[in-house]
């Protein structure tokens, strides 16, 4: 990176779903873009964490979110002849059926060419270290790189890490919950037919197994059949990690031992049963998928009361839509509300802006929510979504001197309706 190379108007940190469109949207925008991403590919939850069925980009019978992020799912699909599920109409309780199945490969390529394409300058294999405010209002960002640290500048920043780290270092107030939910390591069992199998013989040595202590229900994140339940799925999203907080690289590293201690005794427990000599995990995720560590205290909060009543709020950037969604934080059970038919909530603005902090955006699941909203909002079509808002936001910011919450909205909304997405009008 030389020295003319140093000086952005916006970096982005994380190239998750969030930060992969804030990043596009900044330099389609006409912003001097970097996007810094912690491991060697782009995609996040997606790739990394293997959860590779994005959605949900409809609501009751009609696209909600679209953009930059939906653009990316759709020729990813189209890349490999796939097809997608039928939108026409509610998902009723199965919001699952309007998940899209991808080829998480094609993804991050596509990706790669997204970011690269829009302008965006790309660095893997490096984190931000320190956060300072420079002179003007912008910022002075260290880089942790293989080769040692880095500064560089910018007007404004992103966080799209998905645990708030930048923001972290960049002095903005965090909130976490009195509990967190617990992760899941995302995998696909084989070398078995689930049709043939001994399902009540299977579920009895279960029980004996967990009370001699060599296996536990969150492994199969389930009381109630929980063998049935994860060989019939092929073990995909099926396991809970409990008693993580993955918000640091401590945290982090207890979590990803725990999701492979239980996947070891997964593979132990199911290899002593008939039928299941050859049961193998055939793919497994890099990184132990988290749900939650922190949200970032904007200067608007999101609550679960505004999600499920489809709050229009007045400088609201994008739609958002899926159930609560709390995994319960002993790893054995799901609280799921869906919103009532014909409800979409909204996001606004305010939820990207800390509050106290100027020319700092952030996007993904650590925008400004309560418990309730979050688990709902953290999911990866909303991600993209509000990525894109902050990408815009940023790089208006940028180009015009003005602080993020001072843009006139309706100047922010004409920048994401010319880059595809769907933008509320405002209540």
């Amino acid at each position: 990176m030389t020295e003319s190379r140093r000086h952005f108007d916006v970096v982005v940190a994380g190239g998750g779903p969030a930060g992969i469109c804030a990043a596009v949207q900044a330099a389609r925008a006409g912003a001097r873009t970097l996007l810094v991403e912690k491991t060697a590919l782009l995609g996040g939850a997606i790739t990394s964490g293997g959860v590779a069925f994005p959605g949900i980009f409809h609501a009751h019978g009609r696209q909600v979110i679209a953009g930059i992020g939906w653009d990316l799912v759709r020729r990813t699909v189209e890349e490999v002849g796939g097809a997608m599920p039928d939108f026409s109409k509610g998902y009723g309780t199965k919001h699952w059926t309007h998940q899209i199945r991808i080829d998480a490969a094609v993804f991050a390529a596509l990706a790669d060419e997204a970011v690269t394409g829009s302008g965006a300058e790309l660095l893997f294999h490096a984190m931000p270290a320190a956060a300072r405010r420079a002179s003007g209002g912008g910022w002075e960002l260290d880089l942790g790189l293989k080769e040692g640290l880095r500064t560089v500048s910018a007007k404004v920043l992103v966080d799209a890490t998905g645990d708030a780290n930048l923001a972290a270092l960049a002095g903005c107030r965090l909130e976490r919950g009195e509990v967190l939910q617990p992760g899941t390591i995302m995998m696909t069992c084989g070398g078995y037919d689930p049709k043939v199998l001994d399902y009540p013989a299977i579920e009895a040595a279960f029980l004996k197994a967990v009370e001699r202590g060599e296996i536990s229900f969150q492994d199969l994140s389930r009381k109630e059949s929980p063998c049935r339940m994860f060989l019939t799925a092929r073990g995909q999203n099926r396991n809970h990690i409990p008693d993580i907080d993955a918000f640091g690289s401590e945290g982090r590293t207890a979590a990803e031992l725990s999701a492979r201690r239980s996947m070891l005794r997964i593979i132990r427990f199911f290899r002593r049963q008939p039928g299941l000599a050859d049961f193998r995990i055939e793919s497994f995720a890099p990184e132990c998928g988290i749900r939650e560590t922190r949200t970032v205290a904007g200067r608007t909060r999101i609550t679960g009361q505004d999600y499920m009543s489809g709050r229009l709020w007045p400088d609201a950037l994008c739609y958002a839509f899926y159930p609560i969604d709390i995994h319960t934080a002993d790893g054995l059970g799901i609280d799921m509300r869906h919103l009532p038919e014909g409800v979409v909530p909204t996001v606004p603005r305010g939820a990207l802006l800390p509050e106290g902090v100027e020319n700092f955006l952030v996007a993904g699941r650590i925008i400004s929510s309560d418990r309730e909203a979050n688990s709902a909002l953290r999911v990866q079509a909303t991600c993209m979504a509000t990525g894109q808002a902050a990408g815009a936001l940023a790089a208006l910011a940028a180009k015009s001197g003005r602080r993020p919450g001072e843009l006139p909205i309706e100047e922010v909304r004409r920048v994401l309706r010319a880059n595809g997405a769907i933008v509320p009008n405002g209540g």
